[in-house]
């Protein structure tokens, strides 16, 4: 299992290291604007993608950025309440965060995203060393919330917007491999989940305009970028009019009849934008997904074949225990779409909960079945943890023992392995196209990139460099990785 982790392709989400991703600021810049910015996210892509939009408007109010907290003046925690120990995380960073405090009281610590629109002034109670808390969609108030502190005031800005997409803003790439880039589509989501925090800390979803988004896309191609990722909680319910951008009713009335743009011609659009630029949208939900979706990503090479489609469970009763408004047989028909029309090669992944509320034996079998069923590549897994403010906080027992949830998040895990492995190694002795991200983790003598199927590959350098696209032969495979050789 030593090389397993090439890069994480399953993870078990429990672990506490895994549990909450973080992304920290890797740059020093110092252009001279005297004050220094120092960022952490936590959790998902849109966090990530959330901390570009606030470096941006820092950027515009004063700020270089500093990789090293003890040189800054603002420090901020881009949070995330998945889970218990993601803010369990972000509680001990802040501890950490005590010392500089001591030696300079001047310095500002802020809280931002998921985690501080769940607890919003409590935290400024709780975590004394926190000056600011700020909402996803309350970014653009920080220049002002920022000031209050330096008056020597707290400061909260948690307001739910509906209008808010931050689509005029051109998002700092942090921590970028110059190669691959996030384009935030859309917020918010209108899907209610039983065990999900998001519809209640990121508010009712809204669409960006797609001249926007394409525009991002030209954009980053012309800096050297050859890959972008569509991000939003539920991509296939991306839907956008002109008559978004009108403010009055009279001005509705008046434009009648508009088309409206939905997620298949978004990626058709963002496709357009250039053959060399390869697309990934992140993430699907199973019951929005459209054949009209499935054959735009056919007619475009540029489109990779690749599809993250939660299950969650495989069985019907707990899916709908979990308000996931699909059954079993509905998910089944959707991966079956996917494989007639994009056929076997697509990938596919999934996130897995082990020990929902109520969950029986049979039940969780049914979980594996599915898997074995659909065969993902890879997949998030973890055991279920009751949020607060949840609905299935609200209207279930937690009743599931924490040692049954674990033993069930061991089977899923083991089940993902050999899957992984078996999906793996049908790549054997075939010539794929990988786009260079970097050098391997394990040598500077190897190149990792990833196919079209969100497969990480490793390959000797030979004369390529980041950001190529080579044709590597594949030779070898564990359950996370691929090992092959360039082809001239």
């Amino acid at each position: 299992m030593e090389q397993l982790i090439e890069d994480i392709d399953i993870i078990d989400r429990n672990k506490p290291e895994e549990a909450c991703e973080t992304v920290k600021v890797s740059k020093e810049e110092n252009t001279g604007k005297g004050k220094r910015l120092y960022i952490e996210s936590y959790g998902c892509q849109m966090n990530f993608s959330d901390s570009e939009i606030v470096t941006a408007i820092l950027k515009e109010n004063g700020y270089d950025t500093t990789s090293k907290f003890e040189n800054a003046d603002l420090i901020l925690l881009n949070t995330c309440s998945i889970r218990e120990k993601a803010e369990q995380t972000v509680r001990n960073r802040l501890n950490h965060f005590n010392g500089v405090k001591k030696k300079r009281p001047e310095v500002m610590v802020g809280v931002l995203g998921c985690m501080a629109e769940r607890l919003k002034s409590k935290l400024l109670e709780e975590e004394k060393i926190v000056d600011m808390v700020v909402g996803p969609d309350a970014y653009r108030d920080l220049p002002n919330l920022v000031k209050q502190v330096e008056y020597g005031d707290k400061a909260v800005n948690t307001f739910l917007s509906k209008e808010e997409t931050y689509a005029d803003i051109s998002p700092v790439r942090l921590n970028s491999n110059g190669v691959s880039a996030f384009i935030s589509i859309m917020r918010g989501c209108d899907n209610m989940c039983s065990f999900c925090v998001v519809p209640f800390t990121r508010g009712r979803e809204r669409s960006r305009d797609p001249h926007s988004i394409t525009k991002e896309a030209q954009d980053l191609f012309n800096q050297g970028y050859r890959e972008v990722t569509l991000l939003g909680q539920n991509v296939d319910s991306y839907k956008w009019t002109p008559l978004d951008d009108l403010s009055s009713k009279k001005e509705i009335e008046k434009a009648g009849d508009v088309p409206t743009i939905d997620f298949a011609q978004l990626l058709e659009m963002v496709a357009k934008v250039d053959p060399q630029l390869r697309i990934r949208f992140s993430t699907s939900h199973p019951k929005d997904i459209t054949d009209e979706v499935l054959h735009t990503m056919k007619k475009y090479d540029n489109i990779c074949k690749y599809i993250h489609l939660p299950a969650q469970s495989g069985n019907s009763r707990v899916l709908e225990l979990m308000n996931r408004t699909y059954t079993r047989d509905w998910y089944i028909n959707r991966v079956d779409a996917i494989r007639h029309i994009l056929g076997e090669e697509c990938g596919i992944s999934s996130d897995m909960i082990a020990g929902f509320c109520t969950e029986t034996e049979e039940e969780h079998n049914d979980t594996l079945t599915l898997m074995d069923y659909v065969k993902y590549d890879f997949s998030y897994m973890f055991f279920y943890s009751e949020r607060p403010g949840t609905l299935a906080a609200k209207k279930y027992e937690d009743d599931i023992p924490l040692e049954v949830k674990k033993r069930r998040l061991s089977e899923i895990i083991a089940k993902q392995t050999e899957l992984s492995l078996e999906r793996n190694k049908l790549d054997l002795n075939k010539t794929h196209e990988v786009l260079v991200e970097g050098f391997s983790k394990r040598s500077k003598d190897h190149l990792m990139g990833r196919n079209t199927a969100n497969k990480v590959v490793i390959f000797p350098k030979k004369h390529y460099k980041k950001g190529d696209y080579v044709k590597v032969h594949v030779k070898d495979c564990t359950a996370a990785t691929l090992f092959g050789e360039a082809i001239d």
